[in-house]
């Protein structure tokens, strides 16, 4: 079966060359670079919008746990509360170390004592802002 296309034709003009169509060629490369310049468009947007919901699930995910943080800094403070209250720490003191309140008169304070005795200084040195010094071992 021949068909026209497979035969071989003698070429009627061996100096006949194919002109380049500068036009159409540049209408190519036109329509390329726009293709080119939307598909980086829209490649940038894709990539954003990604971007964005990923750091959206990132942030959801910090406000829970921040959620879970304060709740548990609430029940530390109501517990610390609890644990630190002067009732349960006087039962505790009293049960654990067997510690009592003071009756009365073991209790003394600091400036009523430092009036009623002076304090021991060194031998024969005198005090400039209080009382005079008391020598040690004893007498007054």
């Amino acid at each position: 079966m021949h068909s026209p296309y497979a035969l071989h034709r003698p070429v009627a003009n061996e100096f006949l060359r194919r002109d380049r169509d500068h036009q159409r060629r540049r209408e190519l490369l036109a329509v390329t670079a726009a293709v080119l310049v939307a598909g980086g468009a829209l490649l940038g947007y894709v990539s954003i919008h990604l971007e964005t919901t990923q750091v959206g699930y990132r942030i959801d995910a910090l406000e829970r746990g921040l959620h879970t943080l304060q709740e548990e800094q609430r029940r530390l403070e109501i517990a610390l509360e609890r644990a630190t209250h002067p009732r349960r720490v006087e039962a505790r003191a009293g049960a654990e170390l067997g510690m009592r309140p003071p009756r009365l008169g073991e209790t003394f304070f600091y400036d009523a004592l430092r009036a009623e005795v002076p304090l021991v200084a060194s031998v024969g040195a005198e005090r400039s802002d209080g009382p005079p010094a008391v020598q040690a071992g004893g007498g007054s």
